[in-house]
């Protein structure tokens, strides 16, 4: 039996794809800072990683293939909204 991945599929690779996918990765509380290597981070309830080899891969692949296509800086401005939200701040519109 295949266990369905916790990661969600990269719908666009575009800006509003990168928006999109790393909303998705906070409802599902999974949001981590693409310049974190996702293979570093650990719950602190109980020091597990928080990503799996097959996951850590699949976010890897999804961040080579947002940054070949917008650039790193855009990957990082499509994330710091969801990230704002994650923290409980408003940003203007």
């Amino acid at each position: 039996m295949q266990i369905p991945s916790r990661i969600p599929k990269l719908n666009e690779v575009s800006f509003d794809g990168a928006l999109m996918w790393f909303s998705e990765m906070k409802c599902r509380d999974l949001l981590f800072h693409p310049e974190d290597d996702p293979s570093n981070i650990f719950l602190i309830s109980d020091g597990s990683r928080m990503f799996d080899q097959i996951e850590t891969e699949e976010i890897n692949q999804t961040l080579e293939k947002l940054e070949s296509t917008i650039g790193h800086e855009n990957v990082i401005k499509a994330a710091y909204p969801i990230f704002m939200n994650a923290c409980g701040l408003r940003l203007d519109a």
